[in-house]
C-alpha cells in the first residue's frame, strides 16, 4: 500500500453498520455530501450525522440486492459487527472494482489512517492495521505537543517569500528555514503571539 490523499468530496461512500464503529467511520468523512450508511438499525450518533440512512439487514439481502446498494458507489466500508457479512461485502466490492476498507474480518485494499491537521496541514498516521492505539497515540502527541504547528507552517510560508526577495543563494534560504524550525523559542513564541514571533524571526535571520 502507498499512502495518499483524495478528494472525496463529489465521491459516494457507503458504510455498511450502525453502531460505534460505523459512526466513527462516518465521523471520517464530515463534510462529505455523498455518504449513505446501511444498517438494521442505527445509534444515535448516526442519527446525527448528514447521511443517507438505508434500513437494511445484510444478512438478509442476496448479492444481486448488495450490489444495487453499491452502485455507483467510490469507497465502501465494512463496519458490521458480522465479519462475514463485512467479508462478503469486500468480494462484492473486488468484483465490481469498488474501493473496500474492512474495519474486522479480510484486509480490504484502503485502509483509513487516524488524522490530525489545521488550516494548513494534515497529517495522516496509520500502522497497517497492527495496532491503531499506537495511531492514536502518535496524533496526539503531534497534537500536544507541537501546538503551533499551523503557526509555523505560516510562519515558514511568509519567511520563504521575504528570503526569496532577499538572500539570493537557495542554500543559505534553505538553512534559514531550517534553523527557524528548530528555533525553541520561535515555537514557543508562536504559541503566544504570531506578530511577536514574526518580530523575533525578523531579528534574527532577516537582518542586513
Amino acid at each position: 500500500m502507498i499512502p495518499l490523499f483524495v478528494d472525496c468530496t463529489q465521491r459516494r461512500i457507503v458504510i455498511f453498520g450502525g453502531g460505534d464503529v460505523a459512526a466513527r467511520k462516518a465521523a471520517y468523512f464530515t463534510g462529505i455530501d455523498k455518504v449513505t450508511v446501511v444498517s438494521r438499525s442505527f445509534q444515535q450518533t448516526i442519527l446525527d450525522h448528514k447521511v443517507v440512512r438505508k434500513e437494511c439487514d445484510v444478512s438478509t439481502e442476496s448479492d444481486e440486492s448488495l450490489e444495487s446498494i453499491l452502485d455507483g458507489a467510490f469507497l465502501v466500508i465494512g463496519a458490521l459487527s458480522d465479519t462475514g457479512q463485512n467479508n462478503r461485502i469486500g468480494r462484492l466490492c473486488r468484483k465490481l472494482g469498488i474501493l473496500f476498507n474492512n474495519a474486522a474480518g479480510e484486509p480490504g485494499d484502503v485502509i483509513l489512517p487516524s488524522v490530525t491537521g489545521g488550516i494548513n496541514y494534515t497529517l495522516a498516521i496509520s500502522t497497517n492495521g497492527s495496532s491503531p492505539a499506537l495511531s492514536r497515540f502518535i496524533r496526539e502527541h503531534l497534537e500536544q505537543n507541537f501546538p503551533a504547528l499551523d503557526q509555523m507552517i505560516a510562519l515558514q510560508q511568509r519567511l520563504r517569500t521575504e528570503l526569496k526577495r532577499a538572500e539570493p543563494d537557495q542554500v543559505k534560504r534553505n538553512a534559514i528555514l531550517w534553523e527557524v524550525l528548530n528555533d525553541p523559542s520561535i515555537w514557543n513564541a508562536l504559541s503566544a503571539d504570531t506578530a511577536e514571533a514574526w518580530k523575533l524571526v525578523t531579528k534574527r535571520y532577516l537582518h542586513d
